[in-house]
């Protein structure tokens, strides 16, 4: 008789099992935003932020896909970047409408955000003339490297040895084009700053298009400079179309993401702003002119096609001195015209101090990236724009597969451990099982797209000491009203959720007999709130709410109805 009950507990137990697994799965197959995987056994644990591209809140997120904090009261989508200081302060780059465009990227303002979401200090940078753009990086010293452009006219562009007939149509229809420029700003609370120091393209152009004109000479014996041909193709207005910029300060460097030419520049930041505008000075001895480039060999006509490297990228960077793969360069590779992205580590020829080697009469090294991640198959992740790369400390890279707003996290040897899909589109966040819309200026990109994204390890300073307690997620669940008949119920009333025990989800019904403020707050055997479901005014009916748990641990929870001056609590198990 005992071994019959054994059994038919087992039987029972395993039945239950299999209708949980099959309800979740019914729900994971709904779902469109949020949380999708969290391998924790390969995963970083830690903080991941994150600045919707369409929207003017900024949010910061665990593994689990639950917010932990957030900024809301800036009044501007990004434009683009966003960063957390080491004081835990948010630096967040706005677009603002400006009066000269780049035809992607614009920004126009920074601002700077207490951890209390206090505004401390913005910059305007935009005029007729020039408007910052895409990236920012703040340095030791508390000063901020800023992307920007600036107008040069169909004029001055002739005057420098450009040929009108390589112009896009948009260069004569504007009568000008926007070559890039850094600034380096000197913060002054609350409002403005100093620029200190400041290097142009400008002032580092090589042509042999005209003899007559300026900056005329022979482009494949001079790579540090900047060809006005590029790689050949039709230029547009916004010429190099710069979209990331990142410091070394073991060697005072600035590496630059050259989308305009497929490419990324490194040049000295130890110059004056006099040196930087000229070919000598500074600590490598060459002023401004570019220390490195890697990509696209054909911009200093030393390669071809076949020689090409990068394909319109974003995010270059030096990957940290402490996390593996130090020292060597990481991009997100978007990959225009080859049909899929990849992300790029390649190791620079750079010595101990910071010079680079290249062999006379030839490109730059390295002939090849020494890893390179590409989903499967290869196509199933293409952004022509955005996106990004970061390397975590664990050896893992986060991939912020922008134009459809996938954050990946994947190993050493391509497995995917982590996928978050951002929920937030220009009018808020979406419910967990919305269709995500497509950016109706972007035919390519959905309206949940996403610049780039940053995860920040529990030891990082700006987070100690701060409130990182993980509140609900992001995306919306439903609560919708089953009406039976055309009555309303008598009473309030909490049934048992369902299923129970479950894995991950479960729903809860609840009856209001009267309209008004109604929660229902979920706690564990401590007493201690880990999740409120439901906190809004509700109109008299019958209504189900979805629970998810995919954050918690195993275990025994409690669930309260509170209603006007009724409160009712139930009892639930989580299994995983």
């Amino acid at each position: 008789m005992k071994r019959n009950l054994n059994f038919k507990k087992e039987f029972l137990t395993l039945l239950l099992m299999l209708m949980i697994t099959a309800y979740s799965s019914e729900l994971f197959s709904q779902r469109k935003v949020g949380l999708f995987l969290n391998d924790s056994a390969y995963t970083y644990n830690g903080y991941t932020l994150f600045a919707p591209k369409h929207y003017t809140s900024t949010y910061l997120i665990n593994n689990q896909g639950k917010l932990v904090h957030k900024w809301s009261n800036s009044q501007y989508a990004p434009g683009q970047s966003v960063y957390i200081t080491p004081t835990g302060h948010l630096l967040r780059a706005c677009m603002i409408q400006g009066q000269i465009g780049t035809g992607g990227g614009e920004g126009g303002r920074v601002e700077e955000w207490t951890w209390g979401d206090t505004l401390i200090w913005q910059f305007t940078y935009s005029s007729p003339n020039y408007i910052a753009h895409h990236d920012i990086k703040r340095l030791p010293n508390g000063n901020i490297l800023m992307l920007a452009v600036e107008k040069k006219t169909v004029a001055q562009c002739l005057a420098s040895g450009f040929d009108q007939s390589r112009f896009q149509q948009e260069i004569i229809t504007k009568g000008y084009m926007v070559p890039d420029y850094i600034i380096e700003v000197q913060p002054i609370y609350p409002t403005g700053g100093n620029i200190v120091w400041e290097w142009h393209v400008w002032d580092h152009l090589i042509q042999d298009f005209d003899s007559t004109k300026l900056n005329f000479g022979n482009v494949a014996s001079h790579p540090e400079l900047v060809d006005c041909d590029g790689d050949g193709r039709l230029l547009p207005c916004f010429w190099n179309h710069m979209n990331a910029i990142a410091y070394n300060s073991r060697f005072d460097q600035i590496i630059l993401s050259v989308r305009g030419n497929s490419e990324v520049w490194v040049i000295d930041h130890s110059t004056t702003t006099q040196q930087a505008a000229s070919h000598t000075g500074g600590r490598y001895g060459h002023g401004g002119d570019l220390l490195y480039r890697w990509g696209n060999p054909a911009c200093y006509k030393i390669g071809n096609s076949s020689t090409q490297k990068l394909f319109e990228q974003h995010d270059a960077q030096w990957i940290d001195s402490l996390y593996p793969g130090s020292g060597n360069m990481l991009v997100f590779n978007n990959g225009v015209n080859r049909g899929y992205s990849s992300v790029d580590q390649f190791v620079p020829p750079v010595d101990s101090l910071g010079f680079y080697y290249r062999a006379p009469n030839s490109a730059f090294g390295p002939a090849s990236s020494i890893w390179i991640y590409t989903a499967t198959p290869p196509s199933s992740m293409y952004a022509s724009d955005i996106s990004g790369a970061q390397r975590l400390p664990n050896g893992n890279t986060l991939i912020c597969y922008g134009t459809l707003g996938n954050f990946l996290e994947v190993t050493p040897g391509g497995q995917l451990v982590w996928k978050y899909v951002n929920p937030v589109i220009n009018t808020g966040p979406l419910y967990y099982d919305d269709t995500i819309p497509h950016d109706p200026t972007h035919p390519t990109e959905t309206m949940n797209s996403e610049f780039r994204v940053q995860r920040y390890p529990p030891t990082f300073s700006g987070l100690i000491g701060k409130d990182l307690t993980p509140g609900t997620f992001i995306e919306l669940y439903h609560v919708g009203i089953r009406e039976e008949g055309s009555g309303i119920p008598e009473n309030y009333s909490l049934q048992q959720n369902y299923p129970n025990p479950f894995n991950s989800s479960s729903k809860f019904k609840f009856d209001i007999s009267k309209s008004g403020d109604v929660k229902i707050r979920v706690y564990d055997v401590q007493g201690r709130e880990v999740q409120t479901v439901v906190n809004e005014r509700l109109n008299a009916g019958k209504y189900e709410v979805m629970f998810d748990g995919g954050g918690l641990t195993s275990g025994i929870y409690f669930y309260r109805l509170s209603a006007g001056n009724f409160t009712e609590t139930k009892r639930m198990i989580l299994l995983k």
